[in-house]
């Protein structure tokens, strides 16, 4: 039995089929003993309700410039519509799943992010997490499924009347770690990270990403799916050098647990010892 954390884009929970196929992965998951953490996005299902309301979206270095309309859409869309949309599949499919985020029983809290002292309004890091309430809803039977929005963490600066807006890729590797996760899946639409032939290659090291991006090999939508991959096997190296940490197809109902073998998608690993 293993703690996994599966993170699921917004873009694999937007249609209700897809949804449900996923919902059915985690069951087989669960079936097979193991004990899955959901970490969630949607920022597609934010854009359209922005652009419904007039709110203008403006981003920084692909993160979402989010000011105090914004970040009440945030809360309406990622801690309600979509959250409470997936725990209903999760329900269906058989899984007692409870939906989460940071100020859920204290679960995390944020760091104002500031990079290069770009103002972002509501946007958060991970700061600090307390995985009591996970360990006990996970010992129960329950299926924990976290929206990462948050609020500050104690003893960190800034406006406390919105919750922060923490991007779910970045949050993920954190998360994982603290929760104490042995692996981190990241399930999306592409089927492995490619090499220069579009063939998959099934390990990469920090130094292998660096070169494919060099080269040109990697680029566009992958960078950021990558650049996450990389964060999250760094957190996860501290507390478990032998965590699993891989990109790999959210599509079919084994998804999760064909995601734990070396034949499908792409795992990351360390560096090798100099």
């Amino acid at each position: 039995m293993a703690r996994l954390c599966v993170k699921i884009g917004g873009a694999q929970l937007e249609q209700p089929e897809a949804r449900a196929t996923l919902c059915a992965a985690l069951r087989r998951a669960v079936d097979a003993g193991h004990e899955p953490i959901v970490v969630h996005g949607g920022g597609n299902q934010i854009r359209v309700l922005t652009k419904a309301l007039g709110i203008e979206d403006r981003y920084h270095d692909g993160l979402r410039i989010t000011d105090a309309a914004t970040a009440a859409v945030a809360l309406k869309v990622l801690a309600g519509e979509v959250n409470k949309a997936l725990c209903a599949s999760l329900l269906d499919a058989g899984l007692r799943a409870v939906g989460l985020c940071g100020v859920d029983g204290g679960l995390f809290g944020a760091r104002r992010h500031a990079p290069d002292g770009a103002d972002l309004g509501y946007v958060g890091t991970v700061a600090s997490v307390d995985r009591s309430l996970t360990d006990t809803l996970c010992a129960a039977g329950f299926v924990p499924v976290l929206a990462t929005l948050a609020p500050l963490a104690t003893g960190e600066d800034g406006p406390r009347d919105h919750l922060y807006n923490i991007n779910a890729d970045h949050a993920a590797g954190p998360l994982a770690a603290a929760l104490g996760c042995e692996a981190m899946l990241f399930l999306t639409d592409v089927p492995a990270v490619l090499d220069a032939d579009r063939q998959p290659l099934r390990r990469l090291t920090p130094a292998d990403c660096a070169a494919l991006r060099q080269s040109g090999v990697l680029y566009g939508g992958m960078i950021p799916k990558v650049d996450s991959a990389l964060g999250a096997l760094h957190d996860l190296a501290a507390t478990n050098p032998d965590a699993l940490v891989k990109i790999a197809p959210a599509a079919g109902q084994d998804a999760v647990l064909a995601a734990l073998d070396d034949t499908v998608g792409t795992r990351f690993v360390p560096n090798p010892s100099a």
